[in-house]
Formats: C-alpha cells, structure tokens, sequence
C-alpha cells in the first residue's frame, strides 16, 4: 500500500438519523446510495459514479450519552495499522477504537491526534481493492482541513506519522495557514484554530460541479450554511456547512455563472475569522 500510504482513503459520517442523513447527501452533492448492513449493524455507502467513497452509520447511544455529535472521520491509508496505533500512542495521541478487521476488506483503528483531532486508520487487506481517486471530481473529497490547538505541533505529529511533505503556506496578522502534499499531491491544509471554535477537527471539502446550486441544495434540504460561497485563489469556491443532524462538512467548486463583485465579499466580511482557510483553500490549484 506505498502508494496510499498517509493519503485519505475513506470517509464516514456517524449520524443520529441515517435515513434523513442519507436522502440529504444523495441531494445536496448527488452521491449514490447502497445499503450495506450485516446482521449486527446498519450500514449504507456514499458513492460517487459506481465508486463507493464513504460509509454512514448510526452515533451508538453510549457515544451521545456521552456528548458525542454526528461528525465525519476521515480515514488514513497507512502501511500497517498496528504500528502505527503503537507510534501514535507514543507521540501522545489517544486510541479509540483498537486495531480490528473488517474481513475480508481492511484493518482499521480509531484514534485522536495529542490536540484531539479524531481521524482513522485504514490498513487494505488485498491490495487490489486500492483506488486511485481524483480528487476534483463531483463527489470526491478534494481538501482536507485541519483546525489545530497548535498548527505548528500538529504538523510535527502528522508529518513524522504520515510522511506529508509542506507545500505552499499563507500567513498574515490571524497566522499561517499550511499545505501539505503526500506523493506530490497537494491534499490539504492546517492552521491554529480561532478561539471561537471549541474543539480542534478535520473538515471534509466535497467537490461538487456547481457551488451555488449545491448550497441551494443545502438550504433546501434544512441544512444550514455557515460561511460562504467565499472565493479561493485558482477560481473555485468553498462553503461551510452543517447538515441538518449537525455534522460539518464543506463544499468545493466552480461557479457556473459570474456574480458581482458585492455579492461575492459577502460572507468574507461578514465572518472574517476563517480568512486564512478560504484563502488557503485552493491556492494550489492552476
């Protein structure tokens, strides 16, 4: 697994209603859906043309008992998962889920990053089951955003874990947003988190093939837009949204028509606290 290891391979979003969670997906960035339950546990795949790209499940009830939100977790390819479970606990981080199989599919584990950043482990049992993916195309996820305690501890525990390379940085007076690459690819971003946002956590950028349509979609749907449509250096735009069950998740995309230049500092000026992230977001691209 060279060639995956330390990119995202996999996405799930944990819901308190997955039949509602489902419907809004399959609308709002227009993934296919397939039922994939077992006798012990309901199950359903997000998919992109026939491609599956991500799983939804239900938050179990001890996890809300405990405060747990729906959220999405991101899954990073790596080489071997127990090893990494072990270094990851060396380096201060936290494991939720110990190293276990889905059989006849991959070896995963749950964890948090030392600033408590959840992500996954995702380990392929067969080889030939790996997928290159492009990122840009409707329904993939094509950034992935990292809001630390300490971007610059954050990129030393990722780094040294996952073999990410830096790439382009932006910095002004709210601080430095950093890129990273893995095999040449830029994947993604972080930055130290404002004070406003509670909790450190990755944020998950579909791309869909027009913005503005989607964020119609999310509004109709009873979602809700936190920021944006917001422009990005290489002409796409980035949304921030919460769907209805309250999971985050974001939006990348082109506009298919051009918009006055008011209308389009909108959302900039209005919250003015992720500056960094949407000029960061993208700038990679041509």
């Amino acid at each position: 697994m060279s060639n995956f290891h330390g990119r995202f391979v996999w996405y799930e979003l944990a819901t308190s209603d997955m039949k509602a969670a489902r419907s809004f997906y399959a609308d709002v960035v227009e993934w296919g859906t397939k039922d994939a339950s077992t006798s012990g546990m309901a199950y359903s795949l997000f998919t992109a043309g026939k491609a599956p790209v991500g799983g939804l499940l239900e938050l179990p009830e001890a996890a809300r008992k405990t405060g747990a939100r729906p959220s999405w977790t991101g899954y990073i390819g790596v080489k071997n998962v127990d090893a990494t479970v072990d270094r990851i606990k060396r380096l201060g981080g936290v494991v939720y889920v110990p190293p276990k199989d889905n059989p006849n599919i991959s070896r995963f584990s749950v964890v948090a990053d030392p600033q408590t950043a959840t992500l996954a482990l995702f380990e392929w049992l067969k080889p030939s089951q790996e997928q290159p993916a492009d990122l840009d195309a409707p329904g993939r996820v094509g950034w992935h955003e990292l809001f630390a305690a300490d971007w610059e501890k954050a990129w030393a525990f990722y780094s040294d874990l996952f073999g990410w390379q830096k790439a382009l940085a932006n910095a002004d007076v709210m601080g430095t947003y950093q890129m990273f690459s893995v095999g040449g690819v830029m994947i993604g971003g972080m930055f130290t988190k404002p004070p406003t946002v509670p909790v450190p956590f990755w944020l998950y950028y579909v791309s869909v093939a027009d913005i503005d349509a989607a964020v119609k979609r999310v509004s109709a749907r009873n979602g809700q837009v936190i920021d944006g449509p917001i422009k990005v250096p290489g002409g796409s735009w980035v949304v921030q949204c919460t769907d209805p069950q309250g999971a985050i998740f974001g939006l990348v995309g082109k506009r298919r028509r051009k918009r006055r230049a008011s209308s389009m500092r909108t959302g900039w000026q209005a919250n003015p606290e992720p500056l960094v992230v949407r000029r960061g977001r993208g700038s990679h691209r041509k």
